[in-house]
């Protein structure tokens, strides 16, 4: 039998998703509590099963390079990208009851007033409705993602990364499962799971279906999604992140808050791409810095003429050395092991380097000065800014809100993490007791409705 043409299947799987909305808005907070609590504890009774599950897709994307001809390194890291670790399912338990603990945002009045006439006015969440995700990332993705968008009562359209098909297959079922039981309505999400790249093309063109839709993935996923989506992207994070150190600074913390923002997850949107270093601290600083970066945690340095001639002995004396960097990476989001270093003169240069070379997805300054601090948060147009705190704090868990389904620069919705809050929208509701827009058409009401009533 043929298959169904991909554009055909992908509009059939939607038009059941309008009907699933509203009643999954009007859920309860404590149905869905324990809905997650109950996927959260199926999926570590079935830890096994998951884990038979992902030895397959393992099996399969060894077998799958193999076969195109690839060897050594490159096939070891996509293999070891795929194994799923011990604990990882205890994880994907622990995010789900987390989500769980959190309130619910659905039907939370965010501001009340009263007009003069009396009229009771408030503004409350509501779903934003049907969120498409598409996502090239490991499972703790796809359930944080299901888990936000059923908490905050929206359908959620998940397209997977096929390397980790069958383990998406075993742990999407369980949840399913255990939230039908548990009184969720039957499609409250949609799994995407058939392979072809057109799949992903086609939920990004359902403007009609999908009312946001989220890119979950590297810069290929995300100019694809900014080129195809007919809808609004939720959370586009692509930007450079920038960490300025300032010339009167406490040296140990700059140091580890620098360290931290590249180190602590390189492949991250939020590690930083740029350091900006008044030339000032150049020899107290700047210098132990860079050999650290190269030396213990092989990260490659490029810099500015100033940072190449600070570090030039190093190539002298047979050590890693820095590499001048080009004018494109000034405007790069690296997302790998790179640094890119400039000295500046101050604290005016380094803004200006910051709003000519964005847009800025996270920022940084360490300083010890109150006014410089200051300026720095009012003048940096980011999603974030950070004083003297790493900018991998840039997120739903570095602020305390729980798990997030990504990092939002868009000017639209809420910059930041999109957490639970921001998978909603708002609406008025307005209470009275017969207040009217002014002028009447009749000015006497009285007589209007005794005329109403002869009639």
């Amino acid at each position: 039998m043929p298959e169904v043409p991909v554009k055909m299947y992908i509009d059939k799987l939607l038009k059941s998703c309008r009907d699933v909305q509203r009643p999954l808005a009007l859920l309860s907070g404590p149905v869905k509590d324990r809905a997650l609590r109950a996927m959260a504890d199926r999926l570590q009774a079935d830890e096994e099963q998951i884990f038979a599950a992902n030895v397959l897709d393992v099996d399969a994307v060894g077998k799958t390079l193999l076969g195109e001809g690839l060897r050594g390194e490159r096939v070891k890291e996509a293999v070891t990208r795929v194994r799923m670790m011990p604990d990882d399912v205890k994880e994907l338990a622990e995010r789900l009851r987390l989500i769980a603990d959190l309130p619910d945002p659905v039907g939370a009045v965010t501001k009340r007033w009263e007009r003069p006439d009396g009229l009771q006015v408030s503004r409350v969440r509501v779903p934003l409705g049907v969120v498409g995700v598409i996502s090239e990332m490991k499972p703790l993705i796809t359930v944080e993602s299901l888990a936000l968008c059923l908490k905050s009562g929206n359908v959620c359209v998940f397209r997977p990364a096929f390397e980790w098909n069958r383990t998406h297959q075993a742990i999407e079922s369980r949840m399913r499962e255990e939230a039908e039981r548990a009184g969720i309505p039957a499609g409250a999400w949609l799994l995407v799971d058939r392979p072809e790249k057109e799949v992903a093309l086609e939920i990004m063109r359902a403007g009609k279906s999908v009312d946001a839709i989220v890119p979950r993935g590297g810069p290929g996923l995300r100019k694809a999604m900014h080129e195809q989506a007919k809808m609004p992207i939720l959370c586009y994070d692509y930007g450079i992140s920038h960490a300025y150190v300032d010339a009167d600074v406490d040296i140990p913390i700059a140091q580890n808050v620098v360290i931290n923002s590249k180190i602590q997850h390189a492949t991250s949107t939020n590690s930083i791409d740029t350091l900006l270093v008044q030339q000032g601290m150049a020899r107290p600083f700047l210098a132990a810095l860079i050999r650290r970066l190269l030396e213990e945690y092989k990260i490659q340095v490029i810099g500015c003429p100033k940072t190449v001639a600070l570090m030039g002995q190093m190539a002298m004396t047979g050590h890693e050395a820095v590499t001048p960097a080009t004018d494109e990476d000034w405007d790069r989001q690296f997302q790998s092991p790179v640094l890119a270093i400039k000295m500046v003169a101050g604290l005016d240069e380094a803004l200006a380097h910051i709003a000519a070379h964005g847009p800025c997805l996270t920022a940084v300054i360490a300083t010890s000065d109150y006014n410089s601090a200051m300026r720095f948060s009012r003048e940096v147009d980011a999603t974030a800014v950070m004083v003297n705190a790493s900018t991998r704090l840039n997120s739903g868990d570095g602020y305390g809100m729980g798990p997030d389904i990504g990092l939002n620069l868009s000017r639209v919705q809420a910059k930041g993490p999109i957490g639970l809050e921001q998978l909603t929208n708002e609406k008025y509701v307005a209470f009275g007791g017969g207040q009217l827009r002014h002028p009447h058409p009749v000015p006497d009401t009285y007589e209007d409705a005794i005329m109403l009533k002869r009639a």
